[in-house]
């Protein structure tokens, strides 16, 4: 059998992940056995599990691109770009990431992996976008920029739920100008002392967070 190129590995890999994404939104996670993986990728569970060793390795990974696409999104082109993917999201793959969401709860390990699914240099850029924007008076500055951060995800998780639960998107219009006029609030000159929790980074990215997923700080 001939080797792969390289270009042939990574269209292999897309064709895989695109598939498991097909399925895992079609069954969800529990429902998305091995057998229905390879119907969904059309390749044997030799053949998949070859280039991702689970099927939870192959979930973070299509989660992790999910999260890095959503936060250089939010830097990139700002917030009602990042809503509207919000919105416009498949609602039965944000499904998914609810039902993930009782595997973390049981699991630490798998927490630290999810902590750890979004690259540093784009979770270090979203935090710079909230400092810069406040430092420019666009956002309050009275708040801590990793509190901002939380409360956004707040928003964001509660869209990703409600729309994963079946319930109608929010006007991403009117999500925007409340979220704006929110943050636009107090500018003091002056910052809060961070809260210990703030200081300490330690609550764990929830599966819904952002993108669909991604927390902006």
């Amino acid at each position: 059998m001939p080797r792969l190129t390289e270009e042939g590995k990574r269209e292999r890999q897309e064709r895989i992940l695109a598939g498991a994404r097909r399925c895992f939104a079609r069954y969800g996670y529990e429902g998305a056995t091995v057998a229905r993986l390879e119907q969904a990728t059309g390749l044997s569970r030799g053949a998949i599990f070859n280039w991702f060793p689970s099927k939870e390795a192959l979930f973070l990974e299509l989660a992790s691109r999910d999260n890095t696409r959503l936060l250089e999104l939010f830097v990139d082109e700002g917030l009602d770009p990042f809503l509207r993917a919000l919105v416009e999201e498949d609602a039965d793959w944000l499904a998914v990431y609810l039902e993930f969401g009782r595997r973390l709860r049981a699991s630490e390990e798998l927490r630290e992996r999810w902590k750890r699914i979004s690259p540093e240099e784009v979770q270090a850029r979203t935090k710079q976008w909230i400092v810069e924007a406040q430092r420019t008076g666009q956002l309050r500055d009275d708040v801590e920029p990793e509190e901002i951060g939380r409360y956004l995800g707040v928003v964001f998780d509660g869209i990703v739920t409600q729309r994963a639960l079946g319930f109608d998107a929010p006007a991403r219009e009117l999500v925007g100008k409340l979220l704006l006029e929110g943050l636009a609030g107090a500018s003091t000159g002056r910052r809060r002392r961070p809260s210990a929790r703030a200081a300490s980074g330690s609550r764990p990215p929830s599966p819904g967070a952002g993108r669909g997923r991604a927390r902006p700080a």
